[in-house]
């Protein structure tokens, strides 16, 4: 009996120790900072009109002189790429959960106006190019750009640039045509069916690049002119040259753009392009452009081991003006049926949401958007 007590008591010690043990112990924290890989399907992407997101810069502000007195918020208003920087390294894009940045064209604009109706206007959007190869002093210089491509990858943060192939900016007196072996200045686009939405400018006073070309043609002589003057004629030239070399393509319009565009890729390392007037320009040129970018890329790559981030491709979301997801993989012109996937892009812009986010609940529109990504479009966004 007294053995019995004693193993009782022994054994109520033995289970206190463990419970006081228990009760001691620290909990260990689970880190809930767990890398996640970075994938363009699943990206948060903030879209900025770079001269109005933020002017960190006021130097550059009138540094090309557009004073004349412009149609309401039709001029430039001074953001710059070092406006983007500032907000990067302050974390205001991170604090969002914000992994890609999407900014409007950065490329030299026309230094004149012209008025499309909506008063006098000047391309702060970024869209009318006059120098494909130059950055727009009034958005800043070419080490501001790295400048913010290095922030921002140091935060993980993606940088998607604009490119437009389809046309020049506006005819200005500071801002002469184009050579008639480059453009079109006529007929202008109807929009009915495949061939009058493609060769043809987009409004009047637009020049349309002749994508369709495969003749050789000379530099325009305003180029010419302005690089002489900048003191880097040669250099562009032999850049030229070695390209034009690597490739077989023809001195044709296209190439030479795709060329200025690419180095963008292969001097900064720039992450994707959001490419601008797709449907307007023939589908063989969104492939072979996927072509020379895929190439940069992976040379940027090759180039700058301890800058690569990831291993994915080069990221290409084509703006199909009007297309929308219901339609699948293909866009329809009314005669003829265009699969803008198919070697092109990874992704398009959905302009059917416009219209279904007014319509349907959102669980009904994201169900459904859900089944086509899982169906029709599996793989693509």
């Amino acid at each position: 009996m007294k053995a019995k007590f004693l193993l009782i008591v022994l054994s109520l010690i033995v289970f206190l120790n463990c419970e006081s043990k228990k009760k001691t112990e620290p909990v260990k924290e689970v880190s809930q900072n767990v890398e996640k890989p970075f994938v363009w399907e699943a990206a948060n992407i903030y879209f900025l009109l770079t001269d109005r997101f933020n002017n960190s810069d006021t130097s550059n502000d009138t540094i090309i002189d557009r004073s004349k007195e412009t149609g309401v918020l039709r001029g430039f208003k001074g953001g710059d790429i070092k406006g983007v920087t500032q907000k990067v390294e302050e974390g205001y894009f991170t604090d969002l959960g914000i992994n890609a940045i999407w900014m409007t064209p950065i490329v030299e604009q026309i230094h004149g106006a012209t008025d499309e109706g909506t008063g006098l206007t000047y391309g702060y959007h970024g869209y009318w190019t006059k120098d494909w190869t130059a950055v727009d002093p009034s958005y800043g210089t070419r080490e501001d750009l790295k400048a913010l491509v290095d922030a921002a990858h140091a935060k993980g943060i993606r940088v998607l640039l604009d490119a437009v192939i389809n046309h020049t900016g506006p005819v200005t007196k500071q801002d002469p045509v184009w050579p008639s072996d480059w453009v079109r200045t006529e007929p202008q686009c109807q929009y009915s069916n495949y061939e009058n939405t493609i060769t043809c400018t987009l409004v009047k006073n637009l020049p349309d690049i002749k994508t369709e070309s495969n003749e050789n043609v000379e530099l325009p002589s305003q180029l010419v002119k302005k690089w002489k003057a900048e003191g880097r004629y040669e250099e562009e030239v032999a850049e030229l040259d070695e390209f034009f070399k690597r490739t077989g393509h023809p001195r044709a319009p296209r190439f030479y753009i795709m060329k200025w565009l690419i180095d963008y890729i292969t001097d900064f390392g720039i992450d994707g392009y959001r490419c601008d007037t797709v449907k307007h320009t023939e589908e063989f040129v969104w492939e072979e452009f996927k072509t020379e970018c895929d190439y940069a890329f992976a040379e940027f790559k090759k180039n700058n081991p301890d800058k690569v981030l990831d291993d994915n491709d080069f990221y290409l979301v084509g703006e199909v003006y009007n297309y929308g997801i219901s339609g699948g993989k293909f866009f329809d012109f009314g005669d003829k049926k265009v699969n803008y996937f198919d070697n092109m892009f990874t992704s398009q812009i959905n302009f059917e949401f416009k219209w279904n986010s007014k319509e349907l609940q959102y669980e009904t529109l994201f169900r459904k958007y859900d089944n086509k990504l899982q169906n029709d479009l599996k793989g693509y966004g």
